[in-house]
């Protein structure tokens, strides 16, 4: 045997070590090109977003370094924590009923019915329409002159309601659409769901003498806990995301009624040129929803445990 030449059991070794790394990365291969998107369109975005937020740059010069002089702006801005407080108010109002109601239906409607599938395609149909075209139907339904809610009001004899243009109502307003808007999407996740928990589960507690309440808040709602955190943490994220439903229903009035902080966001960024506040307003919005997914998340699994 010369020198140049390699002993086979070197060579099956190396091949074999070769297989077992192919099949190490075969996995990574696939997972790339998502996590090349994600990269590009998320992180690379986020971590540009938070550069910027200690600059005064108005996207025509170059951007100028200033610090946390942003983030100081924050806190004595007025418009900053209306649209704060805006937002907190819209994401509790609509979190818990569209996680609520979208239960409820799920509920009902996974019960053999005539119809069954009619009535799950009317309530998911929203969900599948541009929001925009949703928040046109919603307009018109609750305009304060022509609308439907209003003639409807004054059909059984109630005094009209000024549903986009009172600071009282036109919160209420957006809630009921977005209601509307993710009932479909909630109830699907909720039918899904629904259709895994073992009907052994429900006998065992018939015969143990429960009755239909007691069999749904003693056993479907437990059973539910992993698809309520999901569908609480996507609510929450979408809620603080909201933007086209408000910029065209109310475009955040009357006044500074209805303004939240992606709109207030888009204000700084594209109206009046202030990039560099409006990332610094993109980067609280990200600590809050950050935050509040870590508690949802810690308190869930915490739950878990100690049952």
């Amino acid at each position: 045997m010369t020198r140049q030449e390699t002993p086979p059991l070197h060579r099956k070794a190396r091949r074999m070590a070769w297989r077992k790394a192919r099949q190490r990365l075969v996995p990574y291969m696939f997972v790339l090109p998502q996590l090349s998107l994600f990269l590009v369109f998320m992180f690379f975005p986020l971590g540009y977003a938070l550069f910027i937020s200690f600059h005064d740059w108005d996207m025509v010069g170059q951007p100028t370094f200033i610090g946390v002089a942003n983030f100081v702006r924050l806190g004595n801005d007025h418009v900053f924590w209306f649209a704060l407080r805006n937002t907190l108010v819209y994401v509790a109002g609509t979190v818990p009923l569209s996680i609520g109601a979208g239960l409820l239906l799920a509920s009902a409607l996974n019960r053999p019915m005539r119809g069954r599938s009619i009535f799950r395609s009317v309530f998911f149909l929203p969900v599948v329409v541009s929001a925009v075209v949703t928040a046109l139907a919603a307009t018109w339904i609750f305009n304060d002159n022509y609308g439907l809610l209003n003639r409807l009001l004054i059909f059984i004899g109630v005094a009209p309601v000024n549903w986009l243009s009172s600071p009282r109502w036109s919160m209420v307003s957006l809630i009921l659409t977005t209601i509307w808007l993710r009932l479909g999407f909630c109830m699907t996740i909720y039918l899904a769901a629904l259709q895994t928990i073992p009907a052994a589960l429900y006998e065992a507690a018939r015969i143990d003498g429960a009755n239909k309440l007691q069999l749904f808040f003693t056993v479907t709602i437990p059973m539910l806990r992993p698809t309520t955190l999901f569908l609480t943490i996507i609510c929450v994220i979408y809620s603080f995301h909201v933007f086209d439903l408000i910029f065209v229903m109310t475009g955040g009035g009357p006044g500074y009624s209805t303004i939240v902080l992606v709109q207030y966001i888009y204000n700084m960024a594209f109206q009046t040129s202030e990039m560099g506040y409006a990332c610094a307003i993109g980067m609280a919005l990200f600590a809050l929803i950050l935050f509040f997914t870590i508690v949802r998340w810690a308190t869930s699994r915490r739950s878990e445990v100690s049952a």
